[in-house]
């Protein structure tokens, strides 16, 4: 507990000792039954007060435990802002204390913040959770003085592109860069969710947020603190809470309507039977029909609603996180709970997307070195996995191998879905896909290898192919079982690989369709023709790893960026986050939300139904302040218990 809710807690069980210390004290008879009976006539004429003594006696706990909320109802009304939840507990208590109900007036101050603490620790449980994943924020930064060597302490703000960084064991890394020198083992459970350290040594890439766990680490900063991993994360996890769900919209409408009209009905229900009754020539109890309304504000209360439905939001995005699902908002948890397609990228999603050169194919001539060689070099400043494959394939084979020979990186050019198209030595070199060939006019011979196949031309000449292949992920054909398991027929793979290779990934997954040769147009083009197509009213994800998605996970109904770590344009494009690479994510992240949404409605339907079937008993005289008493904090707890279910993903 923090010190807000221990001054609660302490206050409510002194509120507890007082009332019952109280009963007994007049129970026993230590007072004097005179000094006891001793009335006001006025007031009990007026307001029916029974003891001066017990009234007095009995206002010590009821300002002990009930003073926050008069005091946030007073705010209220001198803000004009009324009608809450405060307001009606004030008139409530005020009311009964007024008629000589002091033991129910305590009460029922006493159980509403029973249930507030009760609800506080609850948020405070799923908020665990997110603060968990908040722990990733670097305090500082020990920042390397080019003098001496030395290091200081700095704020990660105060840190430039380019500046060395040094991370001792036990630290956390505080902006994303390469390691220069050294070599550890990393921590990434705060943002992956996974305990299993990762190796990193020179060269590597780490980003912001994982924990050094053993050696010293020297750092060349790549990005700011503000672009950095950990910054990105962050600030889409303090967001989360700004996008709403239908839920939740529909509560917050739900409440400043429901409010004023339940006061505006007690107040009928105090004056209107009672002036119908004089009116007739009946017998009116204006205090019976005073006390029906006063318990009829009590049971109106919508607190199990106001609180339990943004908590269980709450939770199932705080659940969600700590397996290292970032969910932006609880409107894309909704939207995730209807989904009835998954389209999903193949390279980097349902396979490992760590390509190796397994065949060298020459052509006219051309030696498997050169070919190989001509490839390296023009793929050396592409950072897309297939090149990089090929650079790491001639460093292999070639250790130390100078890969800025000859490239005139000026006349370097991507082009998107096709290749590269650059000149070395002077001469104009394609390195790409068969659309590059055709679109350059080169004749070439087709490969009918399994794999991604790179051909190379010089000057417009053929001179071989690369067979690179990727392997699929161990848990991708059990992600798709358990996709269809849970009712998700559809299941999709995009790809830009030829048409073979997807067809024979597809098959091993268990995939229920294919589209091959495809750009990074083309994948949202056939995205938004599902959309079309779609006869339900369920929802589409499209799940990719970030390189080349951007485009279609912001078209998608909902984008899932997988092994998004450092993809800066995933995070920011994609809806749901997955921070590791794992396809069985998916399925657990469709679990996670359905579940958040079976347990909102569940609230929705039991305070509703057990709050309007009180409402009546309480009009028609049949409920007394006890049950009100239950109708409100009662149902508010046992809401709030459903709710941080949430929390439970499994």
């Amino acid at each position: 507990m923090n010190n807000k809710q221990k001054k609660a807690a302490r206050n409510i069980i002194i509120a507890i000792v007082l009332v019952v210390s109280i009963k007994l004290i007049l129970s026993i008879g230590i007072i004097p039954s005179e000094f006891a009976d001793k009335k006001v006539s006025l007031l009990n004429k007026i307001f029916k007060m029974k003891y001066v003594l017990e009234f007095i006696l009995f206002m010590i706990p009821y300002f002990v435990v009930g003073w926050d909320i008069l005091r946030k109802a007073f705010k209220g009304i001198l803000n004009k802002q009324v009608f809450d939840e405060n307001f009606l507990m004030a008139v409530a208590t005020i009311g009964a204390i007024i008629m000589g109900e002091y033991v129910e007036g305590v009460a029922v101050m006493l159980f509403y913040q029973i249930g507030e603490l009760f609800q506080s620790v609850a948020v405070g449980k799923s908020r665990k959770n997110i603060s968990d994943l908040m722990e990733i924020r670097p305090d500082y930064a020990n920042l390397e003085v080019e003098e001496n060597g030395e290091t200081e302490k700095v704020d990660p703000d105060e840190v430039e592109v380019g500046s060395i960084i040094v991370v001792y064991p036990g630290e956390k890394i505080p902006i994303d860069g390469v390691v220069i020198s050294g070599n550890s083992t990393l921590n990434t459970a705060a943002l992956t969710g996974e305990s299993v350290p990762r190796t990193v040594n020179s060269g590597d890439e780490v980003i912001s947020g994982c924990v050094n766990m053993s050696g010293i680490l020297r750092i060349e900063t790549t990005k700011e603190f503000d672009e950095s991993t950990a910054s990105k994360i962050l600030e889409l996890v303090e967001n989360a809470s700004s996008r709403k769900s239908t839920p939740e919209n529909f509560i917050t409408k739900f409440a400043k309507v429901y409010t004023p009209l339940v006061c505006y009905l007690a107040l009928a229900l105090a004056v209107i039977p009672p002036a119908l009754l004089t009116i007739t020539g009946h017998d009116a109890n204006v205090t019976t029909w005073i006390y029906r309304a006063l318990t009829f504000l009590v049971i109106s209360c919508p607190c199990a609603l106001v609180i339990s439905i943004p908590l269980t939001f709450f939770a199932g995005l705080g659940g969600a996180s700590h397996e290292g699902i970032l969910i932006k908002g609880s409107n894309y948890m909704e939207n995730l709970s209807k989904v009835s397609t998954v389209v999903f990228d193949k390279t980097g999603t349902m396979t490992k997307g760590v390509f190796e050169v397994t065949r060298i194919i020459p052509a006219n001539g051309c030696d498997e070195n050169i070919l190989l060689r001509i490839a390296a070099i023009a793929e050396s400043v592409s950072n897309h996995p297939i090149a990089r494959s090929i650079v790491n394939g001639y460093l292999s084979k070639e250790n130390g191998a100078d890969l800025d020979s000859g490239l005139d990186k000026e006349s370097f050019e991507e082009v998107s879905g096709k290749g590269i198209k650059c000149s070395i030595n002077s001469q104009k070199v394609l390195c790409g896909n068969e659309k590059l060939m055709d679109m350059e006019n080169v004749a070439f011979e087709k490969c009918d290898k399994s794999g991604s196949i790179v051909y190379v031309a010089i000057d417009g000449v053929y001179k071989g192919c690369i067979v690179i292949s990727d392997e699929i992920k161990e848990t991708a054909k059990e992600a798709l079982k358990k996709l269809r398991d849970i009712g998700i027929k559809e299941n999709i793979m995009l790809t830009g690989d030829v048409e073979a290779v997807a067809k024979d990934v597809s098959k091993q997954i268990g995939a229920n369709k294919y589209y091959a040769n495809l750009l990074p147009q083309n994948k949202v083009e056939i995205v938004e023709e599902l959309l079309t197509n779609m006869k339900d009213d369920g929802k589409l994800i499209f799940v990719g790893d970030g390189i080349n998605d951007a485009p279609v996970l912001s078209r998608a109904d909902i984008g899932v960026a997988m092994g998004a770590l450092g993809q800066d344009a995933a995070i920011e494009a994609a809806d749901v986050v997955l921070m590791n690479d794992d396809p069985l994510m998916i399925h657990r992240s469709i679990k996670i939300a359905r579940k958040c949404i079976r347990i909102v409605y569940e609230n929705i339907y039991f305070a509703i139904g057990v709050k309007v079937l009180c409402l009546i008993l309480g009009a028609v005289g049949i409920a007394n302040m006890w049950l009100a008493i239950f109708a409100d904090v009662g149902v508010m707890v046992l809401a709030v218990l459903n709710a941080i279910r949430a929390l439970r993903t499994n």
